[in-house]
């Protein structure tokens, strides 16, 4: 009986392994409180905005970009008072021209004001000022609508507010007095200096479109116009910024978008409540469901095909000036792995590789972890003659595996880091040759072990590949905290980390789309464009998690 006793005994663990075991549910806890404090601390500032499930209620309606702005102190009608009205109230920035002249046949005063850069000179010079001093018919300009019928310009119309005038001047137009109107005209004729037209750099394809877009929202916006003729593509535009304003266009395929969708995006626009948004990823953090979530709610794109793409599906496009990175609401996390260049190769090797970016993004979130676990926990798990390789190698390595992996990766990230900010001739050599550098000086001096610099090396590459610069960004900071995790409680902090991110990912949305739709909640009809890419003939539906008011594609 003693022995039956003492031999059951000796299968119980010791208490190292229940230690192991406490502090394994204790950390989702913590992270639980943590999770919720940050809300606490911080969601008070953005209470206008839900987050997660919780339903935004739209407590103003969305104000488009007005036609004329609101001004106070309207035209005097007399050409001395007004001119003198303007120059006191803008005069004083010395890129800004006035240009005065006498009307041809009426002896009329004229003033032309613009700024410097903003328009074109030659059609200025041709259309406005040849025509007004040579080319005018005869008979005064007695009022505004007497002007917008004889003056030839396609971009012409009124201001009755010296201070709206004044501030489209500063925006952009061409400003116009004449004596004996008691208006002013603003022309428009865009002529500043703007970026070609070339293939994006964030993305690049070996097969697709070469057209990325560029800083002029007009171009943009053309540019998804001239993707093909549809009537059904319709375009918002919205204007924010309470110190310097910038327009934002929503773009979406009317017939197809889901209406509550729609307004969702509007209102959360409509809210937005800031000095100035120098890029797009200002209104993706302040438009976001979750914003202490590390995974992106938005995706940002520099190609019209993939724009065009996502709303076919029933998505929603937000551009703003400035910028060519193009925001698409709400996004999945399948489609950070997804690739335009998937649809536009056969089926069978679009697959192919979508398969590889998913077991590329695991390798790249996971494989320190999985080595932190294998070296320093379960060194059983290893084939015998493998983990006796490995062992040869880290002798004398005088750090502990985290340590180990730490040294490599930061060294990785920092090469990385340097390899973008440096010049393009510079920049790649730098990268490449740094790490050839780096890590074999490493393991001659003993601080690493050969296989380390193996692992490190597929973690670096698999990150490359994944399509969305901005998700690789994303695994590579979770990879810090799955090592972590791993050097705590080995293989069990590991899968617990795989498994609070999985959680996470369950109960993140984007815009109310669950964001591991169609794995969870399921949706066995959307898995043909999943993991796996199914051939164009039977991709006759839209996916459901979008809720599309039009469900099968037309053919």
């Amino acid at each position: 009986m003693i022995t039956l006793f003492a031999s059951i005994v000796s299968y119980i663990p010791g208490w190292a392994v229940f230690g192991q075991a406490g502090v394994a549910m204790l950390v989702p806890l913590l992270l639980t409180l943590l999770y919720r404090s940050l809300y606490r601390l911080v969601g008070s500032g953005r209470g206008q905005i839900g987050y997660g499930s919780r339903t935004v209620h739209q407590t103003q309606p969305p104000v488009p970009a007005p036609s004329s702005m609101a001004g106070t102190a309207p035209f005097s009608g007399s050409y001395s008072t007004d001119l003198l009205a303007v120059q006191a109230a803008i005069g004083d920035n010395s890129d800004l021209h006035f240009r005065e002249f006498t009307l041809a046949n009426t002896g009329a005063r004229a003033v032309l004001i613009h700024i410097d850069g903003m328009q074109n000179d030659r059609l200025l010079n041709m259309r406005i000022m040849q025509f007004l001093m040579y080319d005018l018919p005869e008979g005064p300009l007695s009022s505004a609508g007497l002007a917008r019928q004889l003056l030839p310009f396609s971009e012409l119309k009124e201001e009755n507010a010296i201070e709206a005038f004044n501030k489209y001047i500063l925006f952009g137009h061409g400003g116009l007095l004449i004596e004996g109107l008691p208006c002013g005209l603003l022309i428009e004729m865009p002529g500043a200096a703007n970026r070609a037209i070339a293939e994006p750099v964030s993305e690049a394809l070996l097969r697709g479109p070469r057209l990325g877009f560029s800083e002029v929202l007009s171009e943009n916006t053309s540019m998804l116009r001239r993707q093909g003729l549809s009537d059904q593509l319709e375009m918002k535009s919205y204007r924010a910024g309470s110190t310097i304003e910038r327009d934002i266009v929503i773009a979406y395929m009317k017939d197809i978008v889901n209406p509550d969708l729609l307004e969702e995006i509007k209102n959360r626009i409509a809210k937005l409540d800031m000095d100035f948004l120098a890029e797009s990823g200002y209104i993706e953090q302040l438009i976001e469901d979750n914003y202490l979530s590390p995974f992106q709610q938005l995706q940002n794109t520099e190609r019209p095909d993939r724009v065009i793409s996502a709303l076919l599906e029933g998505r929603v496009a937000i551009l703003l000036d400035g910028t060519p990175f193009v925001l698409i609401a709400p996004v999945t996390f399948s489609m950070l792995l997804q690739s335009p260049e998937d649809y536009y190769d056969r089926w069978l090797p679009g697959t192919l590789l979508r398969l590889l970016r998913f077991g590329a993004s695991f390798f790249a979130l996971m494989a320190p972890a999985l080595y932190i676990s294998f070296i320093s926990f379960h060194p059983g798990l290893i084939p015998t003659e493998l983990a006796i390789t490995i062992i040869k190698t880290r002798q004398g390595v005088p750090f502990p595996s985290l340590i180990e992996v730490l040294i490599l990766e930061v060294a990785i990230e920092i090469l990385r880091e340097a390899g973008i900010r440096l010049p393009k001739p510079i920049g790649p050599a730098m990268g490449i040759v740094g790490g050839l550098i780096i890590g074999d000086a490493a393991v001659q001096a003993g601080i690493v072990s050969p296989f380390l610099v193996i692992t490190v090396a597929v973690t670096a590459i698999s990150s490359f590949s994944i399509p969305m610069y901005s998700a690789g960004i994303t695994l590579r900071m979770l990879r810090f905290a799955g090592m972590l995790f791993a050097s705590v409680l080995g293989m069990y902090g590991t899968i617990l980390f795989f498994l609070l991110i999985c959680c996470h990912l369950t109960k993140l949305k984007s815009f109310g789309v669950p964001y591991l739709t169609p794995l969870s909640p399921f949706r066995l009809s959307d898995w043909k464009d999943l993991f796996l890419r199914a051939p164009m003939a039977l991709m006759k539906r839209r996916p459901k998690m979008m809720k599309p008011q039009q469900s099968k594609r037309r053919s």
